[in-house]
């Protein structure tokens, strides 16, 4: 009997020193983290971003000022799309077209950061029942090629059988070219809108 009590004394304590490590982090005494604001970032539908979409409820519309202008990006500076095909609040990227333009989506309501307009903020049901997140009545999208903040190498894409475009704070296409880098001039959320 003694023999269980100490092996069940072993697990308890490996058990606590795990969850002590989990829920302590890794402290990042280097500068600010996303994971520092609630709702600083949107979940990536992409099984790459498994551990994004087990972040916050909620995630932030901002703007990105680069070469196509001013942009709507997420909290962490991801640039956010939307899909010509979609003539409605209603999402056709399914399948192949969602692995690779990843719906943006969340648990809760979306909110509008500096430079985002928090009345063009709504979200729609996909088929497979996750909230996306729409921006003026677009669904909006990750590019899967885009690998980090600030990237727009999806712009002007005619994947999936029609064109692929960064967004403006008051939720109008941005027509222009994607720089040749794909990049802007700032990934990161700005202040400026208008």
């Amino acid at each position: 009997m003694k023999r269980m009590t100490g092996k069940a004394a072993s697990v308890a304590v490996v058990a606590f020193f795990a969850t002590a490590a989990t829920g302590c982090g890794g402290g990042d005494s280097g500068g600010s983290s996303a994971s520092a604001s609630p709702s600083a970032s949107l979940s990536f539908s992409a099984s790459a971003s498994a551990s994004a979409s087990a972040g916050p409820a909620a995630g932030t519309v901002a703007t990105a000022t680069g070469a196509l202008g001013t942009f709507l990006v997420d909290g962490d500076g991801r640039t956010l799309y939307l899909f010509e095909a979609d003539t409605s609040a209603k999402s056709t990227c399914t399948g192949t077209c969602a692995a690779a333009w990843p719906p943006v989506t969340v648990t809760a309501e979306p909110v509008a950061g500096k430079g985002a307009k928090a009345d063009l903020l709504g979200t729609t049901a996909r088929g497979d029942g996750k909230k996306e997140v729409t921006y003026n009545g677009h669904p909006l999208y990750y590019f899967g090629g885009d690998t980090k903040a600030g990237d727009t190498k999806g712009q002007g894409s005619t994947a999936f059988g029609a064109t692929w475009y960064v967004i403006d704070p008051a939720g109008k296409k941005v027509t222009g070219p994607a720089s040749p880098s794909g990049q802007p001039t700032s990934g990161r959320p700005t202040g400026g809108g208008y």
